[in-house]
């Protein structure tokens, strides 16, 4: 399996990376809660990964840190 880390990727195969992720739903919210639970459009949440500002890891850690806390 190829690295999904920002230094190993470009912003193309990072997009294909977070469609391809979020594919198993079909394409809708049902499983996911993120939008209901005020997490925002799960594409959104992953904005960040594909601009190259945050990890993937990065990003899931502090959602679920928040998601924890309450604060989504």
């Amino acid at each position: 399996m190829k690295s999904i880390l920002i230094r190993d990727t470009t912003r193309q195969e990072r997009e294909e990376i977070v469609r391809q992720s979020l594919s198993w739903c079909g394409g809708g919210c049902e499983n996911c809660s993120s939008c209901w639970l005020g997490g925002g459009k799960a594409e959104d949440i992953y904005q960040p990964y594909i601009d190259g500002e945050k990890e993937i890891s990065e990003i899931n850690q502090e959602y679920q840190a928040s998601y924890q806390h309450g604060t989504v």
